[in-house]
């Protein structure tokens, strides 16, 4: 029997506390979490009977044929309920001032949390181990090394660096691969040794990749395949390709990612977002650079090539657009979708080295011929950004190759841009005014391309950019990396927001370079799309163009050109019997509204809580008055409810401002 009541005790305090927490978290009228007002119902319950007791005398049951015994018990057990109501108000709004909710994870999350700081910690420790492997950790104290003066050392110190991004696995090669193009950052030794992180990366064994094919299609290689070259013609730090033909006899590439990196992909791009955050807080040139919003670019394009059916239709959307245009100079490898999932990819096989190491099919094209190539792929990349509106955004030289008659070929899709038709009409309007120099419509332009601030300086900027494309078209040899860097710079120093498409344009143009020098080491991209963009405006020009523009911009103005007429007749009519009259709604956006009821909300919580206040103390100075109980009077009673009704209503308001929500 007694454990009977003691599971009935249990479950009836079970109930009280529900109870408490749904009622105090109405009062409240803010979202706080079950947990933390279970704590605080929880400690009401236990602390509210010897707090009241503290300040009234409890009442003794006994019997009275006048019943003022039991009012005063009843009087009690509703001040005592009252009570426990309020004190866990209070302890919620204590705990808001001091620990504010949602600043400390749940026990779930912090689990989670623990897991993930140890799987770091860990990931750090094996960071700091491959940097001292490689002679690397003295670098890591802060302190500037006079030590790099001659070619030699800087050689030997990017050789370091490159084994060491190699072991660092495959976000740090992509780190690398991303290094490898900016001249305009690293010194050449550096550039030579990253650009080997392309296609250097070590391979995985044959078994593996059987085994990865296996578990995507279901199938073995020898079932879906004529034959398959054990031996990778190269080794990614993504994937690795092999060299295939179909059973009806097509030549094939395989691209077979490698087993279990999304994990420690995952991992990695948590501390590369971290460490990004950090520099961002704590200095003065994270904010301006974007390292946040930049790191998040670099991780939400790593994982998008993870899946390679993401490739599968950016090859089929790149293709289609270089149908038309090239004379068949660039070409895409078409996939065979049938055979491709999320880890596998099957290609067809383009003929040609890739540009980093085609030095000697280079070799045999003169100077003239090699200005070609490179003037083919920048007028294909033009077009893509103008008119087919999809790109390759990381067109490195790993990513190009190079046949016997000069033709190229675009490898690695896994990672492409898209620009609406607005934004292609901007960026070519931008191009053909950097072409023509004129720094009026290179600002408009821009403006168009970038997230424009309300209180932006157009005629500074218009000033700045004219000097700017004066300093970067005047003539002579141009380094496009630092273009694009004081491009970059002036959009900072002007507070213009880069939406992330355009932000992707930039980085293509910036990696574009590198690939151009490699196959003629004297390009100039600068001077070359100046002359692209003179030429773009003068076929803007042309009779044809012109003709197009006229009658889109017509077919545009027809519709509105037809309802004009009627309008006026309205207008006019209107004026003519006095009718014509402004109507201006106030608050007619649902934010305005929103904020003033608000306000007059919190204000009339605030009155309502002093007006009851000071009823109360008005009520406990009156004497006399009717008795509900032998020592407590009516106006006792009532001055202690609009007591408690005020500090309710002051904990609410509290409570609102503290945690900053609407009420």
């Amino acid at each position: 029997m007694g454990f009977v009541l003691w599971i009935l005790a249990a479950v009836s305090y079970v109930v009280g506390v529900v109870v408490l927490v749904a009622i105090v978290r109405r009062l409240l009228g803010v979202r706080v979490s079950f947990l933390r007002s279970a704590v605080a119902a929880v400690v009401a319950l236990l602390i509210a009977r010897p707090l009241l007791d503290s300040l009234v005398d409890e009442p003794v049951a006994a019997s009275d044929p006048s019943g003022a015994a039991t009012t005063e018990v009843l009087l009690y057990l509703a001040l005592l309920t009252v009570f426990a109501f309020v004190v866990a108000m209070v302890l919620l709004v204590i705990a808001e001032v001091l620990v504010p909710d949602g600043s400390v994870p749940g026990p779930l999350d912090l689990w989670r949390s623990w897991r993930a700081r140890l799987s770091r910690s860990g990931r750090y420790v094996e960071i700091l181990q491959i940097a001292t492997r490689h002679g690397l950790a003295r670098f890591l104290r802060g302190r500037r090394h006079l030590a790099l003066g001659t070619g030699a050392e800087r050689r030997e110190l990017a050789r370091a660096l490159r084994r060491a991004l190699e072991d660092g696995g495959v976000t740090f090669v992509k780190l690398g691969q991303q290094l490898s193009t900016r001249h305009d950052l690293l010194p050449a030794e550096f550039i030579a040794e990253l650009a080997q992180l392309q296609d250097g990366a070590a391979p995985i064994p044959w078994e593996q990749v059987r085994d990865q094919i296996r578990r995507e299609t279901g199938r073995d290689p020898e079932e879906l395949f004529a034959d398959v070259d054990p031996t990778p013609l190269a080794s990614a730090s993504i994937a690795q390709v092999h060299a295939a033909r179909l059973r009806t006899g097509e030549r094939v590439v395989v691209k077979v990612q490698r087993p279990e990196i999304a994990h420690d992909v995952d991992r990695d791009l948590d501390i590369v977002c971290r460490l990004a955050a950090t520099l961002d807080a704590r200095t003065d040139w994270g904010p301006a650079l974007g390292v946040r919003e930049l790191a998040a670019g670099f991780a939400a394009a790593l994982r998008e090539e993870l899946d390679f059916r993401i490739e599968r239709d950016n090859m089929l959307g790149v293709a289609a657009g270089l149908a038309d245009g090239n004379g068949g100079h660039i070409r895409v490898p078409i996939p065979v979708a049938p055979l491709s999932g999320s880890q596998v990819l099957v290609m067809e096989r383009l003929d040609g080295v890739p540009l980093g190491a085609a030095q000697q099919v280079l070799a045999r094209f003169d100077e003239q011929e090699r200005r070609r190539i490179a003037d083919t792929l920048l007028q294909t990349v033009v077009d893509q950004l103008l008119q087919t509106g999809i790109f390759h955004v990381d067109l490195h030289p790993g990513n190009v190759l190079v046949g016997a008659d000069g033709s190229l070929g675009m490898l690695d899709l896994g990672s492409v841009g898209r620009l609406g038709a607005k934004t292609r009409r901007a960026m070519g309007q931008f191009l053909a005014a950097i072409g023509t120099g004129d720094s009026m419509a290179a600002t408009d332009a821009l403006l168009e391309l970038v997230e424009r601030p309300e209180d932006v300086d157009e005629r500074g900027l218009e000033q700045a950019l004219g000097v700017l494309i004066l300093r970067f078209t005047a003539g002579g040899g141009v380094d496009g990396a630092a273009a694009f860097t004081s491009l970059f710079g002036l959009i900072n120093d002007f507070r213009l927001g880069v939406p992330p498409e355009v932000a992707a344009v930039f980085r293509a143009m910036a990696t574009l370079e590198g690939t151009l020098r490699a196959i003629d080491p004297g390009y100039d991209l600068v001077t070359e799309a100046k002359a692209m963009g003179r030429k773009r405006m003068t076929a803007m020009l042309g009779p044809t163009q012109l003709k197009e523009t006229m009658e889109q911009e017509l077919g545009a103005l027809l519709p509105i050109l037809r309802r004009l007429p009627h309008r006026v007749d309205r207008i006019a009519d209107a004026v003519e019997h006095g009718r014509l009259s402004a109507n201006v709604r106030l608050f007619a956006d649902a934010r305005d509204r929103r904020i003033v009821t608000n306000l007059v909300h919190r204000t009339l919580l605030t009155v309502l809580a002093a007006t009851a206040g000071m009823m109360s103390v008005v009520l406990f100075t009156i004497k006399g008055g009717p008795m509900v109980t032998a020592d407590a009077s009516l106006y006792t009673v009532l001055g202690t409810t609009l007591f408690l009704v005020s500090v309710v209503l002051v904990l609410r308001v509290l409570i609102i401002v503290l945690r900053r929500e609407e009420p």
